[in-house]
């Protein structure tokens, strides 16, 4: 099945809105360690979630196999106890906001995600600064008009995104009011110090120990973790009007409120308690697909009101 379902119907008539909130990203522990999560009446993302990926400039053979990777770990689930915690243990909380849904009856359904539809655009044929006025056109362009796809739009190293580094690392837009999309960078070059954080000596904020990153590029893993972020709030407020806290206008997702925390014990400049492979030095809380390892955000559980990480 090619189509995405959405709990609750909900009409909207905005113009194109960037969902970003005031914060910046500061390579620190959330300030409040209980940050409170309402839900709003609106849809959210269930069922089948069909991505339609455009890789926007010469992103790299690192970036793309990272992204990929993390994708087919999302529904991953394996018994075995030395490849514990797993990326899908982190998505069944995201699939878990379902049962938060007044008159759900707690059910939380699996949410299938797979990269349905991938193109390249090594053209730069909106040049290397990349507004919002181009956003349309990018998600026209990979969905060819399919409703049915949430579009990705995931950019090289030498593109500059307007929004990021401002805001969030990793956002989605709402196209015409209604059609969600993500967009992410890579930080590796552009304000890495903010979005390449805990792989990269923080600029803002307290310092602390720099981490080295599971799959060996900086670039590929601070995408993963901007990607997880946005995909797990797209999914549970995609028209922002699903769980969010603060401003209609100006909301804080489920990572948001959770940012700079990637494990238990985490305080400012500190990423909290991960692993370290000791064949590659590389920090990780998840094992994925193809004995991939990845560092994934705290997201907030609705179920304990509470930031959750997996370690």
């Amino acid at each position: 099945m090619v189509s995405s379902l959405f709990i609750r119907p909900l009409a909207l008539v905005l113009s194109l809105v960037l969902l970003l909130p005031s914060s910046l990203v500061d390579g620190s522990a959330e300030s409040n360690p209980n940050p409170i999560l309402t839900y709003h009446a609106g849809p959210l993302l269930t069922g089948n979630i069909n991505l339609a990926i455009i890789w926007y400039g010469n992103v790299g053979r690192s970036q793309k196999v990272a992204i990929r990777n993390f994708i087919k770990s999302l529904n991953l689930n394996s018994i075995d106890a030395d490849v514990q915690p797993q990326v899908s243990t982190w998505w069944k909380v995201v699939e878990s906001y379902q049962g938060a849904v007044p008159g759900s009856g707690g059910s939380s359904p699996p949410i299938r995600v797979r990269a349905y539809k991938q193109m390249s655009d090594a053209s730069y044929q909106y040049g290397k600064i990349l507004t919002v006025d181009y956003l349309p056109q990018l998600v026209e362009q990979v969905t060819k008009g399919d409703p049915n796809l949430l579009p990705v739009i995931l950019t090289a190293r030498d593109i500059t995104v307007q929004g990021l580094c401002m805001g969030k690392c990793g956002l989605h837009a709402l196209i015409d009011g209604k059609k969600p999309c993500i967009v992410v960078g890579n930080p590796e070059t552009e304000c890495p110090g903010a979005c390449a954080w805990p792989f990269h000596k923080s600029d803002m904020g307290p310092q602390g120990v720099v981490l080295q990153p599971p799959n060996g590029n900086i670039g590929a893993d601070a995408m993963v973790v901007a990607f997880a972020s946005a995909l797990a709030e797209v999914v549970t407020n995609p028209f922002n009007s699903g769980f969010y806290q603060g401003r209609e206008t100006d909301p804080v997702g489920a990572a948001m409120a959770c940012r700079g925390i990637f494990g238990s014990g985490a305080f400012p400049g500190n990423a909290g308690k991960v692993r370290i492979d000791p064949k590659t030095g590389g920090a990780f809380n998840a094992h994925g697909n193809k004995n991939k390892k990845f560092l994934l955000p705290a997201i907030w559980d609705p179920r304990t009101s509470t930031c959750w990480t997996l370690m």
